[in-house]
């Protein structure tokens, strides 16, 4: 189950740099050129933000599926309480913020 709340919206207004990058190859005039180019930072700023977004989810789901690993291992080994791994995991699974800038080292 997802919740919309948790889906990270894009942070920039994807129909205006269409019509930016439309508009200066329609008509290359030094101002529609420029207005296409001046978009280029704000979609470097949102690849960056969502190549984070992509970093942390991939950390999450690599921490959770190694205890569901270690639960079913201690299963099949017949630990007395095989959900502890997994119990744990979840416990520490804090409810999902988007990143701070600082908050992933690269």
């Amino acid at each position: 189950m997802t919740n919309g709340q948790h889906i990270p919206r894009p942070t920039l207004d994807q129909e205006a740099v269409h019509t930016h990058l439309h508009a200066a190859r329609q008509r290359p005039t030094p101002v529609t050129v420029w207005t296409a180019i001046s978009d280029i930072p704000v979609l470097l700023a949102e690849v960056d933000r969502l190549a984070r977004l992509l970093t942390r989810t991939r950390w999450d789901f690599a921490d959770l599926l190694a205890a569901a690993r270690a639960s079913l291992s201690a299963d099949h080994d017949g630990e007395s309480d095989p959900l502890t791994y997994l119990r744990d995991a979840v416990a520490e699974h804090r409810t999902w913020l988007p990143p701070d800038d600082g908050e992933l080292a690269e």
